[in-house]
């Protein structure tokens, strides 16, 4: 596990500083998106990913380091979007207020992957990223199932619940390329 953690660690600090980098250039455009339209591009990533995969073909170039790192942000930005509302007439989010939001979120998501690896044995380390991308697809289309019914579930854990499983999967697959390169 000690592994783990510094593998984990290494990569969401990564994202994290692709996420404060991007804050500075664009500031918080990003909390005009609905947690649906976030949900999209992760299925967007999530979709070329598997496109290429299938097919070994990458003509647009961006590389898969590069898109799983952007579902990571996606998620921790869909998981702000739900816990605080953004009203069209607030002042644009502070650099520092995203980013201490950001870490709430990559704390949690650590937390809850520790918990996960006892469980689970680190199962996930035997996985293929063409498995934790198919994972990946299909926690985004629960998702969209549960928007399209204004968040009403019956038995399931909701939308937090599957970003945080595509964050950790995304992350997963981002130390297994790591451990390729």
């Amino acid at each position: 596990m000690e592994k783990t953690t510094q593998q984990y660690t290494k990569v969401i600090n990564v994202c994290r500083e692709i996420f404060t980098k991007k804050t500075f250039d664009y500031g918080t455009s990003w909390r005009i998106l609905r947690p649906s339209s976030l949900t999209d591009q992760i299925f967007i990533k999530a979709n070329r990913i598997r496109t290429i995969q299938d097919t070994g073909v990458n003509k647009v170039g961006e590389t898969y380091e590069d898109a799983f790192s952007s579902m990571v942000n996606y998620c921790v930005m869909a998981i702000i979007q739900g816990r605080h509302k953004f009203d069209l007439y607030e002042e644009e989010l502070s650099a520092a207020q995203a980013t201490d939001w950001y870490d709430e979120v990559r704390n949690e998501a650590f937390d809850l992957m520790k918990s996960k690896n006892h469980d689970y044995g680190e199962a996930w380390r035997d996985m293929r990223i063409s498995s934790l991308t198919d994972l990946i697809l299909a926690k985004v289309l629960r998702i969209k199932k549960i928007e399209d019914n204004d968040g009403l579930t019956k038995v399931s854990e909701g939308v937090e619940g599957n970003y945080f499983d595509m964050l950790n999967y995304s992350i997963f697959a981002l130390i297994h390329l790591s451990e390729e390169g």
